[in-house]
């Protein structure tokens, strides 16, 4: 089993005990959808409302937060952990803001966690954003592995009849 394996097995389970609802989304998402490009950390939504219900058991891989992270395209409620090695972005899911393509405004992109799709990774039953809403936020955001992540959806979509 790999790093990567290993780090989503582990904050699956903490968030699976505590009964959070969560989505995957991001490149993981992406990769699941059947984007081939690299990976760079997984991320996961939820409300921020239940970090306090995780944090003494993630409490040891922080590299960051819990605070608000604000940068060119993301201003959100965040903590992220370095579990062996993988990195793990836990964003909270109220109060998100992305920026659109022009960077001209800032716009809320509420999570849709109750139309999460049940996927599988190996044995690992996992819930990812839907890929509607995956392709919405992802065409806001800048750079070719966006776009990349956008067409495997996109397939996905077509593939799955979804």
């Amino acid at each position: 089993m790999n790093k990567t394996e290993q780090a989503l097995r582990w904050i699956i389970g903490i968030l699976n005990n505590h009964r959070i609802d969560y989505q995957i989304s991001g490149g993981f998402a992406g990769r699941m959808f059947g984007s081939k490009r690299k990976l760079n950390d997984i991320d996961i939504d939820i409300s921020e409302k239940y970090f306090s219900l995780i944090l003494s058991e993630i409490k040891e891989y922080i590299i960051y937060g819990p605070a608000r992270y604000k940068d060119g395209k993301w201003n959100v409620e965040l903590i992220t952990l370095n579990y062996q090695g993988q990195e793990i972005d836990i964003s909270g899911t109220d109060t998100i803001l992305i920026s659109n393509k022009e960077k001209t405004k800032w716009i809320h992109f509420p999570s849709h966690l109750d139309k999460t799709l049940n996927m599988k990774v190996g044995d690992l039953d996992v819930k990812v954003i839907n890929p509607k809403d995956f392709i919405e936020y992802k065409k806001e955001l800048d750079g070719d592995h966006q776009l990349e992540d956008v067409v495997a959806a996109e397939q996905y979509l077509i593939n799955n009849k979804i």
